[in-house]
């Protein structure tokens, strides 16, 4: 294709196809689940039927973002945003709306503390505080219509990188950026295109990290699954830039709607001749294959990816071998992972010094100087708001969690943030408003990680929270080396014990030191980063570490062997309610009398405490 030949049609040009209307419902990973497609077969039918076929059309978008609402359409150009959509719903939405110009309130959204709908997307406080830089085009093209990504400006910053800049301009343009990965590293992404460019040897790869195995976290996904082609042209410009002509995607296979799309933008990006031979008549080869991961958690560390792409078993080796030098097949290997790439085209169509103007610290004399542009998080957890959210460096937690993520749900109080994956650190009350970017969240004692945000109120117990990480990793490291394999295990049984009321006095600085040990001596990032959880709840919430281990109580009311259920006979009112819900028949009482629990019974579910309404099942 001639460089001069990009363009394409968006489904929001509403001008250029005649459409008065345009359904952009949301086809990511979450509403697709919550029938997303049943909707779209829904409102075809409506629209035919009501001869609307040629005056309105739907559009299935990448992932919306706001997950909590899902289905979730956006009307076009009214911007009018509709949620939780029911097949039930459509016949009136079509009539009222889109017959008769009359929105529908009752399918609006409405914040959790208010009574009034807010009707427009750009209004809810959800989307307010968002800046989107690697989701640019979310909700508003097909992913799957290689045109509508064109028709945003797609490709466009392959065809001044090809045309106008040789390829040591582009990794001066990087290096000036200051983009680190997005990945979780934070290292700076053009000293690595640098020192994978000069470092002799042929061939050079290029490789793409979609293995994305966080606990909570769909951030790579979700790009993927919205807008494949900027991941494909972020990684096409890395290939100019270090001189590569193969490339790899690796993803894991549990991740099927994101892999169909993948495989579609190839192949569409092939057949218009932006993968391939001679790429725009330049004499620039370069193609990508995918490699299909198994979904190893350590999968997502570079040298274990590798590993497991030369048809290996997925260890990591020692870091002191740059894989820039030492990659793939021992070959100069470029890895990033997908949001990264999905940065890079904007930073060569609009340069460096734009996007040094979003994010936090100085990169002019040093790319490690300051984190910027914006970081896409999955918020999740005990918040009202939970879904996908892209916001600039520098925001604060309270921000994110609050104005975004909408606060605590069912009036709870916050008690900490986790950040980071199942490696990262759990962050208290206190430093809310702590700016977000790389090395705030390192000096805290957390780290960025690849973006999960997992957000936690007053009924959880911190020591739980250390634990449910902690056998996560247990279950996910490869054994490789003794301190990983063997410290982390030893980790898990000591909190174990302090759950359980087992622990002895000192337990707590033999936790500490095992940390310590665990994090200075594994071999790779993984056993490096483990112990944060503990570490970082220790920190913060040794009182509660100390009340298991001396008072043998769990503050919190969580650890079932620290606990009892008993019903607070004031407010019992004899409804039988929880009698009835329990499993174990471990509740005494006639109805109108004051009821019982049976201690030998019971199990301590807690379904009898979800289902009261007068508040009256108490633990201590």
């Amino acid at each position: 294709m001639p460089i001069n030949n990009v363009e394409g049609k968006s489904s929001v040009d509403k001008e250029s196809d005649g459409y008065r209307m345009h359904l952009m419902l949301c086809a990511g990973t979450g509403c697709v689940s919550s029938g997303s497609y049943k909707i779209k077969d829904a409102l075809e039918r409506e629209l035919a039927k009501h001869n609307l076929t040629d005056e309105v059309t739907v559009v299935m978008t990448g992932c919306n973002g706001f997950c909590a609402q899902g289905p979730v359409m956006v009307v076009k150009p009214d911007e009018i945003f509709y949620q939780r959509l029911k097949e039930k719903d459509i016949p009136h939405l079509v009539e009222e709306h889109m017959l008769k110009g009359r929105p529908v309130k009752e399918l609006m959204y409405t914040p959790p503390a208010e009574e009034s709908v807010v009707p427009k997307m750009s209004d809810i406080g959800f989307f307010k505080k968002q800046r989107l830089l690697a989701l640019r085009n979310r909700g508003l093209i097909d992913p799957e219509v290689i045109e509508e990504y064109i028709a945003r400006g797609g490709y466009k910053a392959l065809a001044k990188a090809l045309a106008e800049m040789k390829p040591e301009e582009v990794v001066r343009e990087m290096i000036a950026s200051g983009l680190r990965g997005r990945g979780g590293g934070g290292f700076p992404t053009g000293i690595k295109w640098k020192t994978c460019r000069e470092t002799p040897g042929e061939p050079k790869y290029v490789v793409c990290n979609a293995d994305e195995g966080d606990p909570g976290a769909y951030m790579d996904r979700s790009i993927i699954e919205g807008d494949p082609h900027s991941v494909l042209e972020g990684m096409i410009i890395a290939a100019y830039a270090i001189g590569s002509s193969n490339g790899y995607i690796y993803i894991r296979h549990e991740y099927p709607l994101a892999l169909k799309r993948l495989e579609r933008a190839i192949a569409d990006a092939r057949e218009y001749g932006l993968l391939g031979k001679n790429i725009f008549d330049r004499g620039f080869d370069f193609d990508v294959t995918i490699h299909c991961g198994a979904g190893a958690f350590v999968c997502g560390e570079s040298t274990a990816l590798m590993a497991s792409m030369e048809g290996r078993v997925g260890e990591p080796r020692a870091k002191y071998i740059h894989t820039v030098e030492h990659g793939l097949w021992d070959r100069p290997t470029s890895l990033n992972n997908v949001e990264t790439y999905a940065n890079v085209p904007l930073i060569i169509l609009r340069g460096a010094k734009w996007f040094t103007s979003i994010g936090t610290g100085d990169v002019a004399d040093n790319p490690w100087g300051g984190s910027k542009g914006t970081k896409v998080f999955s918020l999740v957890g005990k918040v009202q708001n939970t879904g996908l959210v892209e916001v600039a460096m520098g925001i604060t937690l309270r921000e994110i969690i609050f104005d975004i993520g909408g606060g605590i749900p069912n009036g709870k109080k916050f008690k900490a943030v986790q950040t980071g994956g199942p490696s990262g650190g759990v962050i208290p009350e206190n430093l809310l408003d702590l700016p977000v970017d790389f090395d705030q969240l390192t000096r805290v004692g957390s780290m960025m990680g690849s973006g999960g945000m997992i957000v936690m109120d007053e009924d959880d117990c911190m020591v739980d929270i250390a634990r449910y990480f902690i056998e996560f990793l247990v279950g996910e490291s490869c054994g490789k080396c003794l301190p990983c394999r063997e410290g982390l295990m030893q980790i898990n049984k000591m909190l174990n014990d302090i759950c359980s009321g087992q622990a002895q006095e000192g337990v707590l600085e033999l936790l500490e030191q095992t940390c310590n040990m665990v994090a200075s001596c594994s071999l790779c990032a993984l056993g490096g980063s483990a112990p944060n959880p503990v570490l970082s709840t220790l920190r913060y919430f040794r009182d509660e570490y100390e009340a298991h281990v001396r008072d043998k109580k769990c503050p919190a009311g969580l650890c079932k062997d620290l606990i009892t259920y008993y019903i607070d006979p004031e407010k019992c009112t004899g409804c039988m309610l929880c009698a009835r819900n329990c499993p174990q028949n471990a509740i005494e009482g006639e109805k109108k009398k004051i009821h019982k629990i049976n201690t030998d019974l019971c199990i301590k579910c807690g379904i009898c405490r979800d289902v009261c309404n007068k508040d009256a099942v108490m633990v201590k």
